[in-house]
């Protein structure tokens, strides 16, 4: 039987990505040459090595034994606190913020494959990187030179962690509808009074603090979304030297039984009357609180990537142990692994995570050159609802594919592959629904601009096939006609949601298909740039021939729904 507990990075995938597939070195353009591909490979092996030591042997006991609560307290899994504390202290967090709030400031393609990496070893306790990370970026745009000296600093050294605080019992998509309030008192301080559900890594014992970034709305704000301010609510407030002070007003109510990630504590808070800090202007608080969201958004396409990974890992080890039944055209009894059937499945599962991964570095460095280059902003926001919607979906699919692969076993929660599949369920939820995404991307991209974003990423596509029209190799071929037709019915697809100008409904009935579509393209093109960087090899490297049994299987089974899903979109809202 696999090992549950065994965890192996994928850093061959990361070096052919940061050095290769997209035809130059992305770490040293990303960095002036400060780092290269070279020296991020090193990077990526380094954070396999930690995460396959310190955070995988704990992802069991964090499903089966989860966070508790008791007495007001959030306890986590044994060895939970103390594996965050060996992450902080080999500088995790530090290197993942930016040099302008005091980190490291590693390019976004490397964060890509960090994050893979730490949510593929435990996703649970990853998500504690990811909302801290996701609130300095926050902080470090909108806040304070005294917020940023009082809590910034504390989180980019890792000695305290951060939380994003939207939801309540009755605003969830609706953020307009929050009701949690903020007074401001005589010493500039504000009271907030309300209600936080589902707030992820809301209270636990991993570090000395906790830094809440609360949306709250103030007296006389007007109603809706512009009503609403952010502020920062620590859990213990802070004295005037830095030192931890008293506890702030902000109770842990519970703590939510949830179908996984059982590890990672979702808290109930109530704010009875706590102590915050203004982030920002006031009535600027969705778009403070949005930097937040945006990573997390693009955290969630490489925590379903590492999940997915995960899934496949153990699937594929226990098919090439597990003997049953003779296999057709083979001599003999032989591994599971080798039955057609099977070989499919675990192809399907790794051609997909290859796409999510190579989106996710792309998407990655996109968002880092949009940050210097305007023209690139409209692409790389483009992108990003992609990554999130069609990334969660597909690694659903994926890891479901995983438990196939064991059968019986599969369904048993000895074996893991249960587990990857309950902790992956959340993934196209939260941080916004895949329907929030495919909305973003129909109403404030596609139609705002008439399709010209779009537009770019077909004509991205076609350079692509243009590339591998010029090799000679029968895979460069077939992707390039697949590609060329998947286009095409892209093209299409564009044009008859954009033709529902008079029918909105109709447009917004069929988002997510588009969304879907647009990500499962934009997977086929990921392909056919590794295709690209293969066939221009001088001599086969001993990764050439799996990259392009990989692409040819993509372009076959999963490629090929772009045309259904174009179809799906012509039609619009049945009634």
């Amino acid at each position: 039987m696999a090992d549950a507990n065994s965890y192996t990075a994928p850093v061959a995938d990361y070096t052919f990505l940061f050095g290769e597939a997209f035809g130059l070195d992305l770490v040293a353009r990303a960095t002036d040459g400060e780092l290269t591909a070279e020296d991020a490979t090193d990077i990526m092996a380094g954070a396999g090595d930690f995460a396959a030591s310190v955070l995988a042997p704990l992802e069991t006991v964090g499903d089966r034994v989860g966070a508790r609560f008791e007495n007001g307290e959030v306890t986590l899994p044994e060895g939970f606190a103390e594996a965050f504390q060996a992450f902080v202290e080999a500088g995790w967090v530090t290197a993942s913020a930016p040099v302008s709030a005091g980190g490291d400031g590693l390019p976004g393609a490397v964060l890509a494959g960090l994050g893979e990496i730490w949510n593929g070893s435990n996703a649970a306790l990853a998500l504690c990187w990811l909302l801290t990370v996701g609130q300095i970026h926050a902080l470090d745009a909108v806040a304070s030179d005294e917020i940023r000296e009082t809590y910034l600093t504390k989180l980019v050294s890792g000695e305290w962690t951060g939380t994003m605080n939207l939801t309540e019992p009755d605003a969830g998509t609706d953020l307009g509808a929050i009701r949690t309030t903020a007074t401001q008192r005589e010493d500039g301080s504000w009271g907030i009074r309300g209600q936080k559900i589902f707030i992820t890594w809301g209270d636990h014992d991993a570090a000395e603090n906790i830094v809440h970034l609360v949306l709250a709305r103030t007296p006389g704000a007007p109603e809706g979304a512009r009503g609403l301010s952010l502020f920062v609510a620590p859990k213990f407030l802070v004295n005037d030297d830095g030192s931890i002070g008293e506890r702030n007003a902000v109770a842990t109510v519970s703590i939510e039984h949830k179908l996984g990630i059982h590890g990672s504590p979702t808290c109930v808070l109530a704010y009875e009357d706590a102590t915050g800090y203004l982030v920002g202007e006031l009535g600027g608080g969705l778009a403070g609180m949005f930097v937040m969201m945006n990573s997390a958004r693009a955290g969630m396409g490489f925590q379903a990537t590492g999940i997915a990974d995960r899934a496949y890992q153990e699937a594929a080890a226990y098919a090439a142990d597990r003997v049953q039944g003779r296999v057709l055209g083979r001599d003999g009894r032989a591994p599971i692994a080798e039955h057609p059937d099977v070989r499919r499945l675990l192809l399907s599962m790794s051609s997909k995570i290859f796409a999510m991964r190579a989106l996710g570095v792309y998407t990655a460095d996109l968002l880092d050159r949009a940050e210097h280059d305007a023209s690139l902003a409209a692409l790389a926001e483009f992108f990003v609802p992609i990554l999130k919607g069609w990334t969660t979906e597909d690694a659903v699919q994926t890891t479901s594919e995983g438990i196939q692969v064991y059968g019986g076993m599969g369904f048993i929660e000895e074996t893991g592959a249960a587990q990857h599949y309950r902790d992956i369920r959340i993934t196209p939820i939260y941080e916004g629904t895949t329907a929030i995404q495919s909305n973003d991307l129909v109403g404030r991209k596609l139609i705002r601009d008439a399709g010209a974003t779009a537009e770019q990423l077909f004509v991205n596509v076609d350079e692509t096939i243009a590339q591998l029209r010029g090799f000679d190799g029968p895979v460069a071929a077939r992707t390039a006609d697949r590609l060329e037709r998947a286009v095409a019915a892209s093209r299409r697809a564009t044009a008859d949601l954009l033709g529902f100008a008079d029918s909105p409904r109709d447009a917004y009935a069929v988002s997510v298909p588009y969304l879907l579509l647009l990500g499962t393209l934009a997977g086929g093109w990921m392909h056919g740039l590794a295709v690209a960087a293969v066939s221009s090899h001088a001599t086969e490297e001993p990764m050439d021939a799996a990259r392009l049994t990989s692409a040819d299987f993509y372009g076959a089974h999963h490629l090929s729904r772009v045309h259904a899903l174009a179809e799906t979109v012509a039609g619009g809202e049945i009634a």
